[in-house]
């Protein structure tokens, strides 16, 4: 993987040893792996290449975020993963095998939420185990007892305790937004993938949401991989930022976020933190020309 080192490293030191609950143990089979991987779309005269050969690599358990300027590739490299679309050349890899063969269970989250209007929160929650396996093989039997309760016990876990009963239309934003992690979350996913999920709600409600997922990573432990625009959002939530270029986007720069876990939101106005922000701003700044 090419690499730079133009962001400067963040000044706060990382505690020489952390729980063992939150170490990040290596795996033999990388949950993602991107082998030169490029996507064309269209051909001939026409044809447009959205991400230029890359190579990626992420262990379980991992939290990496991607940033680059608009229509770098960040989106394709998620799409990718979630076998949405297959690459050009190259290859992807999920837990050591060709995407196609879809060894890991995979949650995603959007920025519009797409809620069923006409199911309860805790019906749309719930969809995931009516057709992912194992948990399809029960429904039947589980949807209205440990099925139910464990759908319940997510939701109290990001405030949402009361409103299990409450279709979409009669929940705001922000709400909407913890019940679509829910979602995500409920049939515990090894593989997270996250485009601009808080991209359209306010900063407050942005920040709480942060605090949100970082509590459901450090308890769920998944591979997370989050598409934003947000650098603060980055830097909060992940333990690794890529940088993308310009299209046809390609991976300049892959730097760990030397800031320990769990992380208040207070960091975020911490001189290490800014400068972190502010040398992705110049370096997305720069491949953006």
């Amino acid at each position: 993987m090419n690499m730079t080192s133009d962001i400067p490293a963040p000044a706060m030191p990382v505690p020489a040893t952390q729980p063992a609950s939150r170490t990040n143990p290596v795996h033999p089979r990388p949950a993602i792996e991107l082998q030169e991987a490029s996507v064309v779309f269209g051909k001939g005269p026409q044809s447009v290449t959205a991400l230029s050969p890359t190579t990626l690599r992420m262990e379980r358990g991992d939290f990496l975020a991607l940033v680059g300027p608009s229509g770098c590739g960040k989106s394709t490299i998620l799409r990718l993963a979630s076998n949405l679309i297959q690459p050009s050349s190259g290859l992807v890899l999920l837990g050591g095998r060709e995407v196609a063969a879809k060894e890991l269970r995979i949650g995603m989250a959007f920025q519009n939420p797409t809620m069923l209007p006409w199911l309860t929160i805790e019906k749309n929650v719930m969809l995931p185990l009516k057709i992912v396996e194992p948990f399809k093989r029960t429904f039947q039997q589980d949807r209205k007892g440990a099925y139910r309760d464990r759908v319940h016990a997510l939701l109290a876990q990001v405030g949402l305790k009361d409103f299990a009963n409450h279709y979409p239309w009669q929940l705001s934003g922000g709400m909407l937004q913890r019940a679509n992690l829910c979602r995500a979350l409920i049939h515990d996913p090894d593989l997270l993938l996250l485009d601009e999920p808080f991209g359209a709600l306010d900063q407050f409600t942005r920040e709480e949401l942060w605090q949100i997922l970082q509590d459901l990573y450090l308890d769920r432990k998944p591979t997370v991989l989050l598409v934003t625009h947000d650098l603060r959002e980055a830097g909060f939530l992940a333990r690794r930022i890529c940088v993308m270029s310009a299209r046809p986007g390609r991976v300049i720069s892959d730097r760990e976020v030397n800031l320990p876990q769990p992380r208040d939101i207070g960091v975020i106005y911490e001189p290490a933190f800014v400068e972190m922000t502010q040398g992705l701003r110049e370096l997305i700044a720069q491949v953006r020309k």
